[in-house]
Order: structure tokens, then sequence, then C-alpha cells
């Protein structure tokens, strides 16, 4: 428990936020000799922000990592970034995440943080991603230990309530730790306290009454009260508000922090409809890993924001299964019934998928060469009839894991201000950066990549402005 007296000195290094980008930042700029304060808006158990969620971490390798299968050079990561982006990425930035991502796994190891052997199957991520042992809060812990080690003054339930910045230098922080009104003040500052996914209100700005059916699959912490301190002082933005990681959520998830128990991945198996029963995008379009954040976005376009994944018999064990069970039925009427949807219409949809399957030869491991033909929405990949009783299916909701307005840096991870120039003394790692190199898209596990990367340079620039 923090005492009064943390906020009584002055510290070379501020960092706000306590997930894997402050974290990875915090340690730096310690073990580079600086004084560091980590404040953390949430308790100790709630402690992370979205790492307490994740699983993996994307990174460049050469293909001896006993973590991983490879190897997965640069050009090959950057090309992937490339597809999934649509080209909507800061190049020099883009770069440099991938190359720097190459430290990584080294890094990792020797902060403590464990990795699982390589993950098969159908995610086919066992060259690109190492997985955490105990998942991401193994991960988290790891790092909290080694910063504590160190010597890092880490505070819980910190929320930052106001930021003094004179001239782009900042000065000091304004918190409200457990209800009294506090003042940290700092030579460097580090902003790694995630987006504004938790802020409904803030995301109905730019999607209107629609925002009220998502589904939070992170924190309830990321209300983006530190971004928009910046932005309104004068930090230049980045990123399109209505850019997200948005995945397809089984619909009776919780409202927050359902993390990847309550994620489908059952959409490459078999069809989605909306709440019309009517398909509006390939399922088959490219493997999994690079196309699941694309979901929530599509979901949250279609009316009321409800879509409804089924598979059959053939499929159903083919994926990692939601925490909630399928919704079983005998024909495909019986599950329209259970799904609240016109028969007719669900019995049409499958049956004119179904007459435009061509032969082919089904393999989830691949982009295999089962696709329809003479469908207003082809499905170019995995197509196969859904003929094999019994049917099951899974509603969808859009679930948003970050978004991607954040604030610009340059390669040093240094904030922008309006006017172009560079801030004196303010640095930013993770999320509130992310759409930097994220304009739209995600390749799974480049989040932690991302945090990991620009924390380290982060750590670094404070560190070294600090003392000098």
């Amino acid at each position: 428990m923090a005492s009064s007296s943390v906020f009584d000195e002055t510290y070379d290094v501020v960092v706000i936020g306590g997930g894997n980008a402050a974290l990875c930042a915090a340690i730096t700029a310690r073990r580079a000799g600086r004084s560091v304060v980590v404040l953390e808006g949430a308790s100790e158990f709630y402690r992370g922000g979205n790492t307490r969620h994740t699983r993996n971490l994307r990174c460049s390798h050469d293909g001896t990592a006993p973590t991983m299968t490879g190897p997965y050079e640069q050009g090959e990561f950057l090309d992937d970034l490339y597809r999934v982006t649509g080209g909507q990425t800061d190049k020099a930035l883009a770069e440099l995440t991938i190359e720097k991502s190459r430290e990584l796994l080294s890094f990792m190891d020797d902060v403590g943080v464990r990795f699982q052997p390589p993950l098969g199957g159908t995610l086919s991520l066992g060259k690109t991603n190492a997985f955490f042992l105990g998942g991401g809060r193994g991960m988290l812990n790891a790092l909290y230990r080694k910063a504590e080690d160190l010597g890092v003054t880490c505070v819980y339930d910190a929320r930052v309530t106001g930021l003094t910045i004179e001239n782009g230098y900042f000065v000091s922080a304004q918190v409200d730790h457990k209800g009294a009104a506090r003042t940290v003040r700092g030579k460097a500052l580090v902003a790694a306290a995630g987006g504004f996914e938790s802020n409904i209100e803030w995301l109905k700005e730019y999607w209107g009454d629609a925002a009220e059916n998502f589904i939070i699959r992170g924190t309830r912490f990321n209300r983006g009260d530190v971004l928009r301190l910046l932005l309104d002082a004068g930090v230049q933005p980045v990123g399109d508000p209505t850019q997200c990681h948005a995945i397809a959520l089984d619909a009776r998830s919780p409202k927050f922090d359902g993390g990847i128990a309550t994620r489908l991945d059952s959409i490459v198996f078999g069809i989605v409809v909306n709440r019309d029963a009517q398909r509006f995008y390939d399922e088959g379009e490219d493997v999994w890993p690079k196309r699941y954040a694309i979901w929530g976005r599509l979901i949250a376009q279609q009316p009321g924001q409800i879509a409804y994944s089924i598979v059959d018999s053939r499929s159903i064990r083919l994926f990692m299964p939601s925490i909630f069970p399928a919704i079983e039925a005998q024909s495909i009427g019986e599950l329209a019934g259970k799904l609240s949807l016109d028969a007719a219409a669900l019995e049409k949809t499958v049956a004119e998928f179904n007459a435009a399957v061509r032969p082919g030869s089904f393999d989830h491991t691949v982009l295999d060469d089962c696709r329809t033909q003479g469908l207003p929405v082809e499905k170019t990949h995995w197509a196969r009839a859904i003929d094999h009783p019994p049917y099951y299916a899974y509603p969808l909701r859009p679930g948003i894991t970050f978004t991607y307005l954040g604030v610009r840096v340059n390669q040093e991870a240094r904030m922008l201000m309006a006017d172009g120039k560079s801030s004196g003394n303010m640095f930013a790692a993770g999320e509130i950066m992310a759409g930097n190199v994220l304009g739209k898209g995600y390749l799974a596990g480049i989040g932690m990549t991302i945090g990991a990367v620009f924390g380290r340079l982060a750590g670094e620039g404070a560190a070294l402005h600090a003392r000098n």
C-alpha cells in the first residue's frame, strides 16, 4: 500500500498506466539508474489493463527460439502488417516495431517472463507468436516482480485527473489516490494508460447509439482519461476514432472484462448471418489470426449490432469453444426458432450457400480450395455445405479490446505536439499510441509487440532526458 510519502518527492520518470507497455518502460528506465513511479488507476488485483487478458506476443525471429517454430523474418512480418492495415500505417514506425521485436524474447526472458512450447492447431501461430506461460496474468506478475525488485515505486488506485504541461513539457500529474487529491512531479513522463474503449459515452460520439450494444472484452478502467488530457494539452492526435481492435464475441458475455474466454473462433468453419438471416461478409477471406479482429466492426455495422455464427456437426470441434455452450438444433428451422430468426429466411440462406459450394479438399491449416461460386457474398476458403446435423449457433456481438485513436509519436516514442515539434519530456507507449502503427485491422499478438517495443524506447528516452 502506497503511503502519502510517495507523493512528496520528484521522480525522474513518471509512468502512467500499469500494463505491459508501462512496466517495460519502468523497468528500462530504472535499469538506467533513474527513480521511477508507476501510477496504476486500478486496484492491485485488477492491475495491468488489457495485458491481463492477453496470451501471446508476435515477434520476428530466426527460427532458433525454442518457444516458436520458424523462422519469421522481418519482411514477412511487414507484409502481414501491410496486408491487415491496407497500408494504413506509419511505415518508419512499423519497420522499427518489427526490427525491435527481434529483441523481445531475450528481454522477456531476462525479466522473468516464461513461455510455453510452440502452439499448434487451427490458430496457425506457431512460428509467429510466443505464448506466455500462465497467460497474460503470468507475464504481468513477472514484470511487476522485476520492477519491484529493481526499486520501482508502484502506486495502485491512483487515477490521474489532470496534467500540468507547459510549452510541451510535463511538470506534474494530479492524482486521485483513494479519494485524496495528490500531486506527482517528474522530470519525464511516459503515458501508457491505454485507449478509451471502456468509455461508452466517448464511443457514442463516433458510433452513435450502436455503442450501447458493444461489449468491452478488456478492462473497465481504460476510459481514455489520460488520452483526453494529452489531446486537450496540444499533443497531436493519430488514428481514426472509429477504428479499433474489435472481435466477434459471444453475445452472452459480461459487459466488461470477459477476456479471451468469450472470444469465438467458429466463424471460418461455417457461415455468419445477421438478424435478417443474411450473410454479409466472406467468412473464409484469410487465416483467422489475420482476420479475427475485423469481425467486431463488421457486426457493429449490422442491424442491432447482432449476428450469428452457424456450423454443423463436422466443424463443432475444430475451434476453441466459447465459455458459453453452443445453441443446438436438429434442423435449420429449429435453430432459427431458438435464435428468434425468420425460419424461412435462414433455411433459404443455408440452402443457397450449400448449393454454391464447389468441390475441394478441406484443410483448415492452409488457404484451401473449398469455395463458393455464384453468391452475392462468396466464401473463398473452407466452404463446406452445412448439412450434417445437429446444427450449432453462437450469438455474436462486437467485442472491443482497444481503440486506435491515440497520440502521435516519433521513433524515440516521444510525443509530437500540434505544431509538429516533439515534446521535450513526454513519451508514450502501448495502446495510447498504437494507432501510429495500426491504422486499421490487426495481427494477433501485435498489440503486445507495440507495447513492449515502445515501452522500452519510452523508458530509454525518459531516462536519458531525466539524466541530462
